[in-house]
């Protein structure tokens, strides 16, 4: 059939979605009721027509500013740098951080051919030259991976002497792990930023 095989082509491009796992979605919406599908099916028309980013941090917003640049409670002269508005989310979760935030939307990955202009560092300094409270400080939240360190450590060379300090979110020791089972580099990782008790 050929349009059940275009909804599974469909599905499958959704990031983590396998062939079976498509399948199982397209005969769910084969299954469900005809408001189900289409209450769906207007939902991602909707985000797709309302949503935009954020002119300043580069945040999924509906209106003008997201909620995070809108907020006046929010510490101005700090600012954390993520690779994706859902990075938000999870730091957000935690209730430890209260400033504000820039998207890069990616990180620099010289081997799959994305450099510095492909991601927001641009608008990340052009923000911090232009901010209207001094930036005190530039937290880099960028994955713990190679294209990660390789952005971190990118930012952190540009950053330098325009801010008060750059800095790097910690990683290492889950709480209740084990260090039995905790591998090499997370150890290491763990080692040079430990904290004064």
């Amino acid at each position: 059939m050929k349009s059940l095989d275009r909804l599974i082509r469909a599905l499958r491009r959704l990031p983590g979605v396998g062939p079976r796992q498509a399948e199982r979605f397209a005969a769910y919406f084969l299954r469900a009721p005809q408001g189900e599908t289409e209450e769906f099916i207007q939902a991602v028309l909707t985000v797709k027509q309302s949503v935009r980013l954020c002119p300043v941090c580069f945040n999924y917003c509906e209106d003008g500013l997201c909620e995070i640049c809108r907020d006046p409670d929010r510490d101005r002269g700090l600012i954390c740098v993520v690779e994706d508005p859902q990075d938000i989310e999870s730091l957000e979760k935690t209730g430890a951080y209260h400033g504000l935030y820039h998207v890069l939307h990616g990180a620099i990955s010289p081997l799959e051919g994305r450099s510095a202009e492909q991601v927001k560092v641009r608008e990340l300094l052009e923000r911090v030259q232009h901010a209207q409270t001094p930036v005190r400080e530039i937290i880099i939240a960028t994955d713990p991976d190679n294209e990660g360190e390789t952005t971190a450590l990118y930012l952190a060379d540009l950053l330098r002497g325009m801010v008060g300090q750059v800095t790097r979110i910690g990683y290492g020791v889950p709480l209740g792990g084990d260090i039995d089972y905790i591998d090499e580099m997370t150890l290491g990782y763990s080692l040079k930023g430990r904290t004064k008790l």
